[in-house]
């Protein structure tokens, strides 16, 4: 029955997270008692936060951005303080531009800081969006003399102090580790897919049945072998989308993950497909490796600042699945000669993760908004 409330719960607390996560590209150039900065946010972003939809026909147009600029400067820069050496740093009048990221159209904000002395310790406070989504984050790359470094704001941990100096690449190390667990948490579609997997991992086919397995060993052994088939998959396509050898643009990209937890949902109600479970979590894996990779390609590190960051949030997004097969197996192994999980779980689980995938895979392919969060 635990087993049981905790899918019912995931089930249910779902659409939040179902698209490509809300953050923004923060870059910060220091040179003596100067900042050169580059912000890019989310048109989507902004229009919930001050509304640049102006006649409210569904579209953002470069006029309604562009009779909206000091909105968005002044909404923007009031919520991220610079501090130099204890001193808060003076926003001059920014310019701006927009581009376009894999997931859509960003306004970019060009601006200069002026600092009373030369920089020698640096403070960020980041409070943008926090109040309207909790999940929001602010990726930071912070370039001082050739040597870049990176930290992510959350609601958190909204703040980061950096010595010019002593810039650590242990704490950037953490911050992805962190990041990469939380990624893989909040993440419901990948937790669903991942979850698909493992269902039928305590239970065997014979003679047309389902059977419990054996042991715990072999139970064991059915799902390392799947979690190690998805993580050598998105591992691969996390470092290529990463280091910019491929790109596929997020729509497709999303869209695609939902029809991966589709398709491993029905793979449980018709038996002849649970015999290619590895197979299906590397194939799919490919394709959320370029889901997790969303947090990271846009951010334009340097290599060896990307390599760490990518090396740790992939370790971070092993944490976190090694996190919910520890929490899952136990439970699922423990039920897996009674008729409520071979029927209730297995059957109705599996049926529901395919009808929210499916309401998923609606709304990413036709960009329409079905749940209602």
């Amino acid at each position: 029955m635990r087993l049981i409330l905790a899918l019912a719960i995931l089930l249910l607390s779902t659409p939040a997270w179902a698209h490509k996560p809300s953050d923004s590209l923060l870059s910060l150039t220091v040179q003596d008692d100067r900042i050169e900065g580059r912000w890019d946010i989310a048109l989507r972003d902004l229009d919930d936060a001050i509304g640049l939809d102006a006649n409210g026909d569904g579209a953002i147009t470069w006029g309604e951005v562009r009779s909206t600029h000091d909105e968005i400067a002044a909404y923007a820069l009031s919520r991220l303080t610079i501090t130099s050496n204890e001193t808060r740093c003076s926003a001059q009048t920014p310019r701006h531009v927009i581009d376009h990221h894999t997931d859509g159209a960003y306004a970019v904000l060009l601006f200069t800081m002026i600092c009373p002395t030369a920089i020698e310790t640096l403070q960020a406070d980041y409070r943008l969006l926090f109040d309207l989504d909790a999940q929001h984050k602010g990726l930071l790359r912070l370039t001082h003399r050739q040597e870049t470094t990176t930290a992510i704001f959350s609601q958190e941990s909204p703040t980061h102090q950096f010595t010019l100096s002593e810039i650590s690449m242990w704490d950037q190390a953490r911050q992805y580790v962190h990041e990469g667990i939380w990624h893989i948490w909040l993440g419901y579609d990948h937790v669903l897919f991942l979850l698909a997997l493992l269902l039928p991992a305590v239970l065997r086919r014979v003679e047309g049945r389902w059977e419990p397995t054996p042991n715990f060993l072999s139970a064991f052994c059915e799902v390392l072998a799947i979690v190690t088939a998805f993580t050598m998959a998105h591992s691969i396509t996390l470092g290529l989308a990463t280091l910019g050898l491929i790109a596929v643009p997020s729509r497709l990209v999303e869209s695609a993950i939902a029809a991966s937890v589709v398709f491993a949902g029905i793979s449980n109600l018709y038996p002849a497909l649970v015999q290619r479970r590895r197979l299906v979590a590397f194939l799919f894996g490919l394709i959320h490796g370029f889901g997790f990779a969303s947090v990271l390609s846009d951010l334009g590190l340097p290599r060896g600042s990307l390599a760490l960051s990518l090396v740790s949030f992939n370790l971070g997004v092993e944490v976190g699945q090694l996190a919910i097969v520890a929490m899952f197996l136990p439970f699922a192994y423990g039920l897996r000669k009674s008729w409520t999980y071979q029927r209730l779980v297995l059957v109705s689980g599996s049926l529901c993760i395919v009808a929210l995938a499916c309401a998923w895979l609606i709304e990413r392919t036709l960009d329409l908004k079905l749940l209602p969060l």
